[in-house]
């Protein structure tokens, strides 16, 4: 399964210019998630979706990985159609994982079980979500909360998604994650204050 990076916004509320290349620990932001994805045994290509708000992320990519890592250009301000646009223009076939480029605690070992799970459901996509309660329980407030049958649930900026028809709206299976590092996201400077000090815990499961 290859996966695309989103990374074409404009990361107003973080104020530090473009978030992707936010400094975390030493290393961007967004070679967090790449390196996780790479690291991951159901992962075959990664793409980075980048915009023309973010010309130091292309930059940075290109330097740091060279062709590894393939960038594709999309024109920004509209996150589903350049989505769509990315998926179309990298060239994968099938299933492709979609994540944002904001998500540092992401494991690899998080990425193959989300696919193995994909891959025993006969949905066309997946969408990762954890509840609420788990985000009230670490000091998160979300932007989105769904109700999913009376669960109220946060979703992820994880989803997998059936690249064959991309221009479709596709059924999804709902996968709900009792996950803390799911629940993090690195919007605001707290968020990312929040995800150093979880770096630095020897068991971040202990520190969350």
């Amino acid at each position: 399964m290859d996966a695309i990076v989103m990374a074409g916004g404009l990361g107003q509320r973080l104020g530090m210019g473009e978030k992707p290349c936010v400094e975390l620990l030493g290393k961007p932001l967004i070679t967090y998630v790449i390196d996780t994805l790479r690291a991951a045994k159901h992962i075959d290509r990664v793409f980075v979706a980048v915009s023309p708000v973010t010309p130091k992320t292309e930059f940075m990519l290109q330097k740091r990985y060279g062709g590894e890592v393939g960038v594709i250009h999309t024109f920004g301000g509209n996150y589903v159609g350049d989505m769509i646009y990315a998926v179309e223009t990298s060239g994968t076939e099938g299933p492709v994982m979609i994540t944002m480029s904001d998500l540092p605690l992401l494991t690899s070992e998080m990425i193959d079980s989300i696919i193995e799970t994909y891959e025993e459901h006969e949905e066309p996509a997946l969408s990762v979500y954890v509840p609420i309660k788990v985000c009230r329980k670490i000091g998160v407030r979300p932007d989105t909360v769904f109700n999913k049958k009376g669960k109220l649930i946060v979703p992820s900026g994880v989803n997998i998604l059936d690249s064959n028809n991309i221009q479709e709206e596709q059924e999804d299976f709902n996968l709900i994650l009792d996950n803390p590092k799911l629940a993090i996201n690195v919007n605001n400077v707290e968020d990312l204050r929040r995800c150093k000090e979880l770096l630095e815990c020897k068991s971040a499961e202990n520190c969350l």
